[in-house]
């Protein structure tokens, strides 16, 4: 999991800012992703994986400044933010309470984000690219199982398909979900 060339980066980055999806590699499988602040984007991204917009999102970061734009902090005590902080990087997702300008192609039929700070190191080096975070979901479309590869993308999304070539680490399952005010486990991960 080095990081990529300079060339592959290039293309991709101009794809997020074109308001195009992406495919990348992060802890356990490939994910769909896109910017977070493009509506347009995040519709292309829902309707290609045929997901009700209700469900809302979760953002991918590099680090923790770049989520907090979206999240009110303020609504969480000293020993929850460091819960939270105690499991960045890594492949735990928080729920958090948004602020209320986050946008609600984001949260969905919440009023909070489900956020999360990689340790993979291609998206790590992807979002501090980009200069925020990316909206991550599985790379499948509905029905299939979640991609791995590369190879896996391009056979359920066509050979076209923007993807950043890489290895997803090494975890078998995606992310645990947490709820940031209870504590408690939405999704074992």
């Amino acid at each position: 999991m080095n990081n990529f060339p300079q060339d592959q980066l290039v293309p991709l980055l101009q794809k997020l800012k074109e308001g195009k999806v992406i495919a990348y590699p992060t802890e356990a499988v490939f994910g769909l992703g896109c910017d977070p602040d493009s509506e347009t984007a995040v519709k292309q991204l829902l309707k290609l994986k045929q997901r009700p917009w209700e469900k809302g999102l979760i953002l991918i970061a590099a680090e923790f400044s770049q989520l907090e734009p979206y999240l009110d902090l303020a609504a969480l005590s000293a020993e929850q933010k460091a819960a939270i902080f105690a499991s960045w990087p890594g492949p735990v997702t928080w729920v958090i309470p948004a602020k209320p300008a986050t946008p609600r192609w984001l949260t969905g039929k919440f009023t909070s984000l489900a956020v999360r700070v990689s340790a993979h190191p291609l998206v790590k080096q992807l979002c501090l690219s980009y200069g925020k975070p990316l909206v991550s979901t599985s790379a499948n479309l509905s029905g299939q199982l979640p991609c791995r590869s590369a190879v896996e993308v391009a056979q359920q999304f066509g050979d076209d398909f923007p993807v950043l070539h890489g290895n997803v680490g090494g975890r078998l399952n995606p992310s645990e979900i947490r709820d940031a005010l209870t504590g408690e486990m939405l999704r074992q991960g």
